[in-house]
């Protein structure tokens, strides 16, 4: 997010009552508006004054048919890095974000109920992409034998990913002990894709020398064990509805619906936007570099992190018009 040209302190004030005017009410801003709510008494005249000198900045837009103002994108930027970051969620959104997560140890159900949060609270669109399951790192592996021919593969992921599978298999609780004794010692924290490629290479090159664990280890790995989920992200959308109340333009409501509803789309304008090494909550005013028909949007996300490893991405979409401070702590 770029700096805008500096203003001073009185066109700052003026500048984040217009936008967060505009914001609240929808309607183009006139100075007598400005100069009823203006705590230091400026008169019209003079407020008008100061928005000139904003509307040459590129800070301020005139609508054809309004006297007043409407905040430009610049002026959103600008009032976007003004914000403290110091905001707190009504005790109703913390309850809606605690009963809505509570109790969820699987992460792709993380990612799509906070898609779910993310747009109830912010009444806008809320997106999160979680990344598949071949990132993950494995914390440890169980099998248990179930019955003639029958085991239970249960595969955990340091993220909190837990997978299981039953195996047609016919190996006795000791060999499958053995088995997972040894992948335990030896992969833990290794990412599936790449405990599967090493593991190919052992049992080409070692099985003389592990003759009968090896070949346990082989059956599991051959029964598909190990397989890592499949790789594509899983995208995660909710409230496309509330774009309808607030876009006027029907042609562009239906390249915006459908942009949503294209999955891979939606995956490359959170990864134009959003990097995993990030830190803090990003803003991005107006995004038309990564989709022409998001010119007029506003895309407020986050990396999602699960102890420390980065599981996805999840934003807010909305129109420019969006109350960013709260947005901006629901996505935090």
């Amino acid at each position: 997010m770029q700096a805008g040209p500096p203003i001073g302190e009185r066109e700052r004030e003026i500048l984040t009552a217009i936008v967060e005017t505009f914001i609240a009410t929808g309607e183009p801003v006139g100075s007598r508006t400005l100069a009823r709510s203006n705590r230091e008494g400026l008169s019209p005249a003079t407020i008008r004054n100061v928005m000139a000198d904003l509307v040459d900045a590129g800070f301020l837009e005139q609508p054809h048919t309004s006297a007043g103002r409407v905040p430009s994108a610049e002026a959103y930027r600008y009032y976007v890095e003004q914000l403290t970051g110091e905001a707190h969620l009504s005790h109703g959104d913390e309850s809606i974000i605690q009963d809505s997560l509570h109790g969820i140890s699987d992460v792709q159900e993380f990612m799509e109920r906070t898609s779910h949060v993310l747009s109830l609270i912010s009444r806008n669109v809320g997106v999160a992409v979680a990344i598949g399951g071949a990132k993950n790192a494995l914390e440890h592996v169980y099998f248990s034998r179930l019955g003639d021919q029958k085991v239970l593969a249960v595969v955990v992921t340091r993220s909190g990913v837990v997978r299981d599978r039953v195996l047609r298999l016919d190996l006795p609780q000791s060999d499958l002990d053995e088995a997972a004794r040894f992948i335990n010692e030896n992969f833990r924290g290794w990412t599936m894709e790449a405990m599967r490629t090493e593991l190919s290479r052992r049992l080409e090159q070692e099985r003389s020398e592990y003759d009968r664990l090896m070949a346990s280890v082989e059956q599991l790995y051959r029964q598909g064990a190990l397989a890592a989920e499949d790789s594509a992200q899983m995208v995660f959308v909710e409230g496309a509805a509330n774009l309808v109340a607030g876009e006027q333009d029907r042609q562009r409501l239906q390249q915006l619906l459908q942009t949503l509803e294209e999955k891979q789309k939606i995956v490359e304008l959170l990864g134009a936007y959003l990097d995993a090494k990030q830190e803090a909550v990003r803003v991005v005013i107006g995004l038309d570099e990564a989709l022409p028909s998001m010119r007029n949007f506003v895309l407020i996300g986050a990396p999602a992190r699960v102890g420390g490893e980065v599981m996805g991405s999840l934003a807010v979409i909305g129109p420019t018009r969006i109350d960013y401070q709260h947005t901006m702590t629901a996505v935090s």
